[in-house]
């Protein structure tokens, strides 16, 4: 038994040595990238080799706004996308096991013991060596018999072909890929709380215009009653008055609603129930937003590594070509061994008896012959699928330089439109001044109070969205470069 055991297990270290793995090893497709990206580098950046990529700096470098940091920090810990993407990660870890299992032997180890009484006379009638008055005088006696062994079976299907090793490749790619779309639930997480908060910050600083709009307007409409009632006003200056007060009163109670239903969203990201989220001090602009002057973008070509969705997209073509193998290998006979072997005895002693020893020991060959092309379409869709995930990968990169082009255009233009709009938002201010002074003083109508004024509240509400766009625009470049992981 044991030089057959070893002789067995000789055959079978040979010929898993001497195996291949049939199916295409992986190769990195070749990308052709571009030099730069479209719109070179941003305003007020000088190329320096030596300077970390934007998309290789920590949040904590990008986002300084300490609420910010906090509430980033928190939704890290606590968001339900970041939980669930860590029990994928687990998942697949415990699936690659379970396939990786397949290229090792299964051993099973047990026991057995059986005792069993039979009254003399059913022993007596089946042997027909006693007479009636023997069996009368030992009806109540009985036969007794005891057996018991150890038993142990071994079974092994060889991977002559890679058919285990490589589902243990797919199985590996299968986990980098789920680990580099939890990468990607963090991006996207630091990206959707930071635009939440400006959100945010972008409302309140709007009801705060509102509300400071309806205090001079409320003013202007007492001016313009008092006038009415001394005469020097009509009843049309009046109620234009009325009608600028009331469109800033109406605006108070929707902003109010934006702003908790704003609050809400953001704390879902943070793990929280619905409730308030707290500001930076009193400031609720985002004028005060981190706006580097300084932002390196890097190479294109370092997009094939920073960014997490295209590591996914490549894992996933490893995955593919991994399974082309395992459909190649089914066209080959596949290798078994197995055993079991044991020793039985009536008697406890005798286990260790070699005499009572006992082995069985077994080889297979498989070779399919016919399946009315099963295994051959299976291998055409792995193939195909293969075609499919190498077309997405290609995708993928294009889509990732789209988004940084488009990031850093949209950084580029953001700070010169927000410079345009405070200009703009000055003169109306200014426009404002000088028409209440001129009605003031009766040489003008409240009709061109009432356009000026309109156009000011208008113009504020524009630079408080511009300045939003603009802290948005550094939040989607950080993104885009693969950056908040």
């Amino acid at each position: 038994m044991n030089r057959l055991a070893r002789t067995l297990s000789s055959v079978a270290i040979i010929a898993s040595i001497a195996g291949c793995k049939v199916g295409p090893n992986y190769k990195r497709p070749v990308v052709a990238t571009p030099a730069s990206y479209r719109g070179g580098l941003a305003p007020d950046i000088a190329a320096n080799a030596t300077t970390t990529p934007l998309g290789a700096q920590k949040w904590t470098t990008v986002f300084t706004d300490p609420v910010l940091e906090g509430l980033i920090t928190e939704a890290l810990k606590n968001n339900y996308d970041v939980k669930i993407a860590a029990d994928r990660v687990l998942e697949e870890q415990a699936q690659m096991g379970v396939t990786k299992a397949g290229e090792y032997p299964t051993l099973s180890v047990g026991g057995s013991y059986t005792a069993l009484g039979l009254p003399s006379s059913l022993l007596s009638g089946l042997s027909n060596n006693s007479n009636s008055n023997s069996s009368s005088s030992n009806k109540n006696t009985k036969g007794n018999f005891f057996s018991g062994g150890l038993t142990a079976s071994v079974a092994w299907n060889l991977d002559f072909w890679g058919y285990y090793r490589r589902q243990t490749e797919a199985a590996r790619a299968s986990l980098r890929a789920t680990e580099w779309a939890q990468q990607t639930t963090y991006s996207s997480l630091v990206e959707n709380v930071a635009t939440s908060y400006y959100q945010l910050r972008t409302l309140d600083a709007e009801l705060a215009i509102t509300k400071a709009t309806l205090a001079a307007r409320k003013q202007s409409l007492d001016l313009t009653q008092k006038l009415e009632q001394g005469g020097s006003d009509s009843m049309a200056e009046v109620r234009q008055a009325e009608e600028l007060y009331y469109t800033a009163e109406a605006q108070i109670p929707d902003l109010e609603r934006q702003i908790e239903q704003q609050e809400n969203n953001l704390n879902l990201l943070l793990g929280r129930a619905p409730g308030t989220i707290a500001r930076s001090g009193a400031e609720h602009s985002v004028a005060d937003a981190a706006h580097p002057t300084e932002v390196p973008v890097g190479l294109p070509s370092d997009l094939l590594e920073r960014r997490p969705d295209v590591r996914r997209a490549e894992e996933l073509l490893i995955q593919a070509n991994a399974n082309i193998g395992v459909a190649r290998a089914q066209f080959f006979p596949q290798l078994s061994l197995s055993g079991t072997g044991g020793v039985g005895s009536s008697q406890l002693k005798g286990l260790v008896d070699s005499g009572n020893a006992y082995y069985y020991a077994a080889g297979s060959l498989a070779q399919p012959i016919f399946d009315a092309g099963k295994i051959r379409s299976n291998y055409h869709f792995a193939e195909a699928k293969h075609k499919e995930l190498l077309d997405t990968y290609q995708q993928t990169i294009a889509g990732a330089l789209r988004d940084v082009s488009n990031a850093l255009v949209a950084y580029n233009k953001t700070r010169d439109y927000r410079e345009q709009q405070e200009k703009q938002t000055a003169a109306s201010a200014d426009a404002v001044r000088l028409a209440r002074m001129r009605y003031n003083s009766g040489y003008t109508s409240y009709l061109e109070v009432l356009t000026t004024d309109t156009n000011l509240y208008n113009s504020q509400l524009t630079l408080e969205a511009a300045r939003q766009q603009e802290a948005l625009s550094l939040v989607q470049l950080y993104n885009a470069l693969g950056g908040g992981w």
